[in-house]
């Protein structure tokens, strides 16, 4: 569920604000007087006679209802700016239930542990193993790979995985799911503490190379090395309808990019704020979708109007491309956008709805 979200209009809209609401669906639709919303969920308001008409509400009606409805705002404000300032496209996003630990649910467990690769040569790092409390070994388990995993493990974290992929499988929500957290690799012979974002000193990353180029080095990794270490102990599923893989800027299109590379492995996509810019190449995906035979892929994609704008590119400009393409293409795909900017809060915050959208369907593949 998404807290209140308070920003400035889209360009090329009359007026100021408009007030649109972001159902459980994931769809907005207009806010409409007699029937507030049970969340405090604002997109922005539009005074405008045009925006009135186009929500089927009179000017007069938009005009009783903009008073009350702002002053609330008004006194809303202090508590929807906190954390956020000087950062004016960085909504607030409120975590819901499935985000939150809930009695009587069981928990999955999740390990530590290193990998230095042969594949991808000189790198060392951690990663992290989510086996759920219904894994018995007697069925294989689906699979979900997560890149820059210390993000995605975190349970005080945006996104918090274990907690949600614990109430929407104890719900049956979702199959049964090993989740594979991995960090990009670092090259170094020794980690000490937690890996995170940033590097120790002195050390360098790979995290580019890994995530954003345009081959199947990565996803080959994948396949030879990590999905093979956790099958020595673990029952996986090897149907890629039962495969998922998700990640987060460099780490969204790198998911993106090991399914369209090896579809017979993954065939299930999330991106959360994706860097479809031409930081190594991946500008050119929209015309590759456009251009290329349809493969087997559900892909989701998450991004805000206050993503990233620099020298690789425009991150809006490439995920609205990305829709656009994979529409005209006629994927199974969804796209939900918001006004947040480079980070995890939206993605997190609708992450247990993007489960269940992705695995909608999962009961008739069993």
């Amino acid at each position: 569920m998404v807290a209140g979200r308070v920003s400035e209009s889209g360009a090329g809209q009359a007026g100021g604000l408009r007030v649109q609401i972001l159902s459980k669906s994931g769809k907005l639709r207009d806010f409409a007087p007699g029937a507030p919303p049970n969340f405090f969920s604002v997109i922005g308001y539009d005074h405008s006679k045009r925006a009135a008409r186009q929500g089927n509400l009179s000017f007069y009606q938009m005009t009783r209802l903009s008073f009350p409805f702002l002053l609330a705002l008004c006194c809303s404000l202090p508590l929807l700016a906190s954390g956020q300032e000087g950062n004016p496209g960085n909504s607030i996003f409120a975590h819901g239930p499935d985000s939150r630990r809930q009695d009587g649910v069981p928990r999955g467990k999740v390990t530590r542990h290193e990998w230095k690769s042969r594949i991808l040569p000189g790198t060392l790092r951690q990663w992290y193993l989510y086996v759920p409390a219904q894994y018995d070994g007697s069925q294989a388990a689906a699979v979900m790979i997560f890149q820059d995993g210390h993000a995605y493990v975190d349970e005080v974290g945006d996104i918090r995985v274990p907690i949600v992929f614990d109430n929407l499988i104890h719900r049956g929500e979702m199959p049964v799911t090993i989740g594979i957290f991995l960090n990009p690799g670092l090259f170094t012979d020794k980690l000490d503490g937690r890996q995170g974002w940033k590097a120790p000193p002195g050390v360098k990353r790979n995290r580019s190379v890994e995530y954003d180029s345009l081959s199947a080095d990565y996803v080959t990794f994948l396949e030879k090395e990590i999905l093979a270490e956790v099958g020595k102990s673990h029952r996986l599923t090897d149907d890629p309808v039962m495969r998922a893989i998700c990640g987060m800027s460099s780490g969204g299109i790198c998911a993106f990019t090991a399914a369209w590379e090896r579809p017979d492995l993954f065939r299930k996509v999330v991106s959360h704020i994706g860097s479809f810019t031409n930081i190594r190449g991946g500008h050119v995906y929209p015309a590759l979708i456009r251009k290329t035979e349809n493969k087997p892929l559900r892909v989701f994609l998450q991004d805000g109007s206050n993503d990233l704008d620099n020298a690789h590119g425009n991150w809006w400009l490439g995920n609205l491309q990305m829709e656009k393409a994979l529409q005209f293409r006629k994927y199974d795909h969804r796209a939900v956008w918001g006004e947040g900017s480079h980070n995890g809060k939206h993605g997190g915050a609708i992450f247990p709805d993007t489960m269940r959208w992705l695995w909608r369907d999962w009961k008739g593949t069993e």
